[in-house]
């Protein structure tokens, strides 16, 4: 096991510091008199930080701790402000499925708002569901058999680039192909200089909202400066992209977007074209390389199920294969589904209470944060067997335990904002793996652990070496 990359200057004494006066149980709010509800309980953490050193740190991994202590739902004081986390899977399907109207997306503005302002998902209510309608339709079925051969052929292009018979960083690689796929199947143009230039500009947008200093600062290059300059690279790139896009009649996602109208005449604005587009390209190379990187290393680490995996895909006999064909890979699928439960591509699913409510059995007041965590969700319960091995087998007949609940395993979110690219993604990283496996062996060293960086979406802190060797 390799120490740890993430610790921070002091931090014994951090530690010290917290473990005697921050774990103090304290109420988030007292019910109403009369109510019959309990407050929510939770811990302050360090003085002014609370626990926003821990959860960069360690990101999840202390969630089980606080769900002993406090049950399914508890708060804690992080990134300047105070979030009420729902854990059990009961808590997270009364926040997914929203039936009360009173979880809004809103809770995102907190920390990503300004720099993915009006993307899908911060939308709520009709007009959610009205630009969700409008979107959908480039993630039909027959969309995703049209794309998947050209997604196909990008993997095709650029895997066998890669070097051999060294340890190459395998996240970095797998993050430029997945930002290809995006320009060349939202964008309708071809992967370039420039489209790769807004990678850098990605990332300071998704680092930005788990910065500690949450204004903007004249001079400092703080992560929020970084952010805001990396919002407006992209906001420059796609607004210049609108009018060619409005006068073509390309069938990408991009002219869709430029293009629809409704019977009553609604149509997006450039604003709107722009948000959703940022949004949508963001989330769409950056979940698929999270979860890539993380079965890349999974098949690394446990050659047995590299084996496995890569025998099914040898039989399939094509360099080339359907999506139903992906859909047959059982090995690669359980895999796919594993990596997802133990490395969970979205780290938090945020929302904020627009009234004083409850929350199984807790007062919920208005304004606050909720934030429903898909990587502890896959950790609590007793139907969880070994829960912190790697057992893709869990995922198969009989024992099925990511169905043991229906909001138990939420790697893809749930109810009205479930993850609208769940099957493209799925289909490209499946695509992605297939080759990998029919291509190469996949190598790490025996005692190699990767280590997780949590400061916003997860990201491997040495970006994962893994040695290719070309099958004979």
């Amino acid at each position: 096991m390799k120490a740890s990359l993430l610790h921070f200057p002091g931090d014994r004494l951090l530690d010290a510091v917290q473990d005697r006066v921050g774990t103090t149980p304290v109420p988030l709010a007292e019910p109403p008199a009369g109510s019959g509800l309990q407050p929510i309980m939770g811990e302050l953490g360090l003085p002014v930080l609370g626990k926003t050193l821990e959860m960069i740190r360690e990101g999840w991994d202390s969630t089980p701790e606080m769900h002993e202590k406090y049950g399914d739902v508890f708060w804690v004081r992080a990134f300047g402000t105070k979030v009420a986390l729902a854990i059990g899977p009961d808590a997270v399907q009364e926040v997914l499925q929203n039936k009360g109207k009173v979880y809004s997306q809103s809770g995102w503005e907190y920390f990503i708002g300004p720099f993915f302002t009006r993307g899908l998902m911060l939308l709520d209510g009709q007009e959610h569901l009205l630009h969700r309608r409008i979107m959908q339709e480039a993630f039909a079925r027959p969309r995703l058999e049209a794309y998947q051969g050209r997604i196909q052929g990008i993997i095709n292009r650029v895997v066998p680039t890669w070097p051999t018979d060294e340890p190459m960083p395998m996240y970095p690689a797998v993050k430029s192909l997945s930002l290809d796929v995006a320009t060349e199947i939202f964008m309708g143009t071809e992967p370039n200089d420039e489209a790769h230039g807004l990678t850098q500009a990605f990332i300071d947008a998704v680092r930005a909202g788990t910065g500690l200093i949450r204004t903007p600062v004249p001079v400092l290059r703080t992560r929020w400066n970084k952010g805001l300059e990396g919002r407006k690279v992209l906001d420059a790139y796609f607004r210049s992209q609108i009018p060619a896009k409005r006068a073509s009649d390309d069938d990408d996602l991009f002219a869709a977007l430029c293009h629809v109208e409704t019977d009553d005449g609604m149509r997006f604005t450039d604003d709107d074209v722009v948000s959703h587009m940022i949004f949508l390209m963001m989330a769409a190379h950056d979940t698929s390389t999270i979860t890539a990187t993380a079965m890349a290393y999974y098949f690394a680490k446990f050659p047995e199920w590299q084996d496995k995996a890569r025998a099914e895909s040898l039989a399939l006999g094509t360099a080339t294969p359907a999506i139903d064909e992906l859909e047959s890979l059982t090995t690669l699928d359980l895999v796919f589904k594993e990596a997802m439960r133990l490395v969970a591509p979205v780290p938090a699913l945020v929302r904020r209470a627009t009234e004083d409510t409850e929350l199984r059995g807790r007062f919920v007041p208005a304004g606050t944060i909720v934030v429903v965590a898909p990587g502890a969700v896959h950790t609590i319960g007793d139907h969880w067997v070994n829960v912190n091995a790697f057992d893709p087998l869990r995922h198969a007949e009989p024992r099925n335990e990511h169905k043991a609940h229906r909001y138990g395993y939420v790697p893809f979110g749930g109810g009205a904002h479930k993850c609208i690219g769940m099957a493209f993604g799925t289909n490209e990283v499946k695509a992605l793996l297939h080759t990998m496996l029919t291509s190469y062996e996949l190598e790490v060293p025996a005692d190699y652990e990767i280590e997780w960086d949590h400061t916003s979406l997860v990201v491997p802190t040495d970006d994962f070496p893994v040695t290719l060797r070309p099958l004979s």
